[in-house]
């Protein structure tokens, strides 16, 4: 930085380090990049970026890129960008009759059998390697030493990893001395791996959004992919939520029996055999089969070596019970993307009352019952932080994807504030609040104790 330099790229916190010691000088900066904008603002850097453009020139480029355009990624635009393009890639247009090349299938399984289904999956597909996305870091960490413990080589990636623990991590999934990766959406934002085959979301992810981003680890640079999500039956709107604002089906498939993983590990063995028989070299152990045949016939020595080389592969599955789904009644899927403009804050319900008041409100004056089981957030921040529903119901829609019309009752105190948000998405809801601001401040966020008490 002292000799002078063309391209300084930095993360917000060290540009900002930099800058108040005096050892980044912005002043003749002709260009300026946020790369990964919404990225930025999910991980709480908003005031960091705020700081370091107004140390920048007035006059200036400016570009933004983002997978997604939020509508606070809009208001950095129109503050910072004077009468700014948008230039936006469109996703490839699939020619009729041709498959994509990203498979997208999902599961339906109790929650009690989503690590047996995952390591059915994983045995059945065989990927060469695969990103395991989960919600929250201590699923990956939990899930990533179940999956050690089971005799895959998988290794964890979130936001608790230092960037000298991150870089090792992604330096063995890239050697391939690791066949898995487990991590978070932020975490894996922006990876590009080659190899990857496969995606799998252990979770079934809140948003849109946040499908297309894990999916799009997978099938690039024209290869094809597969996507894999486990679902547990509750979180089925969900996939038909993503499929309609995606536009592409998810083929939901019955969990891989143990007929069909003999089935596979016979093909697996098959091909490891033909690859033996071309490589030759097999002199060596031409005399125990001839030893062998003067006893029995050829086709049982031949037979009786595949079943060996099968027993390897793996001790005898069980089977895992499958879950079905009843049809639903036909219906708009929930989206906070597809609806035009937000609902004002008072339509969410800006009152306590019994669960599902607000939501059955924010679907019109008729009463409709949910059909999702309600939780209640606690968010330590009231009308003395001058909360108010709208700031409420603006970082749940905006920051964790969830529709306007989802959000149950909100009661605001004088020191915190209680919302109701449907409970199979709200430990998402959850970690994603703790990682943004309100108001312009950090404020704790968890499950209500006392609703928590009472059931």
């Amino acid at each position: 930085l002292k000799r002078g330099v063309d391209v300084v790229v930095a993360t917000p916190g060290r540009a900002l380090d930099h800058i108040r010691r005096k050892t980044l000088r912005l002043a003749g900066i002709k260009v300026v990049i946020l790369d990964e904008a919404d990225e930025m603002l999910d991980m709480g850097f908003a005031e960091d970026l705020e700081a370091i453009l107004n140390e920048t020139p007035a006059e200036r480029q400016t570009a933004l890129f983002s997978a997604t355009l939020p509508p606070r990624i809009a208001d950095i635009a129109n503050k910072h960008l004077k009468n700014p393009v948008r230039v936006r890639i469109d996703r490839e247009v699939v020619p009729a009759g041709s498959a994509p090349r990203v498979r997208q299938v999902a599961y339906v399984v109790g929650r009690a059998h989503k690590m047996a289904t995952l390591g059915r999956v994983l045995d059945v597909e065989n990927p060469t390697s695969a990103i395991v996305f989960c919600r929250t870091r201590t699923e990956v960490d939990e899930l990533c030493e179940s999956l050690n413990g089971r005799g895959y080589r998988a290794e964890a990636l979130h936001g608790g990893l230092s960037q000298e623990q991150r870089d090792r991590v992604m330096k063995k999934f890239r050697a391939n001395t690791a066949d898995l990766l487990i991590a978070t959406d932020v975490a894996a934002r922006g990876l590009d791996v080659e190899h990857v085959s496969h995606v799998v979301n252990y979770d079934v992810p809140t948003s849109a959004e946040a499908y297309v981003h894990r999916i799009g680890r997978t099938g690039r640079a024209g290869r094809e992919g597969v996507a894999i999500t486990l679902a547990e039956p509750r979180e089925h709107r969900l996939l038909r939520n993503i499929e309609y604002l995606t536009k592409q089906k998810i083929q939901v498939s019955a969990v891989p029996t143990v007929a069909d993983l003999r089935a596979r590990r016979i093909e697996m063995t098959k091909a490891a055999l033909r690859e033996t028989l071309l490589a030759g070299d097999l002199d060596h152990f031409r005399a125990v089969v001839d030893s062998l045949a003067q006893d029995f016939d050829i086709m049982d020595v031949a037979a009786a070596a595949v079943k060996m080389a099968d027993a390897k592969d793996g001790a005898e599955a069980e089977e895992i019970p499958s879950v079905t789904i009843r049809p639903d009644r036909p219906e708009r899927p929930l989206s906070g993307h597809d609806r035009g403009p937000a609902p004002r804050a008072g339509a969410a319900g800006s009152e306590g009352g019994k669960p599902g008041k607000g939501i059955a409100k924010a679907f019109g004056k008729k009463r409709i019952t949910p059909e999702w089981d309600v939780a209640r957030l606690y968010i330590g921040a009231g009308r003395a932080a001058n909360i108010r529903p709208g700031d409420l119901v603006g970082a749940i829609v905006n920051e964790a994807g969830v529709d306007a019309r989802a959000i149950g009752a909100i009661q605001i105190t004088d020191r915190f504030s209680l919302v109701e948000v449907p409970a199979e998405i709200a430990d998402s809801v959850i970690e994603t609040l703790r990682a943004t601001t309100i108001k312009g401040k950090r404020v704790p966020v968890r499950r209500d104790r006392e609703q928590a008490w009472k059931s």
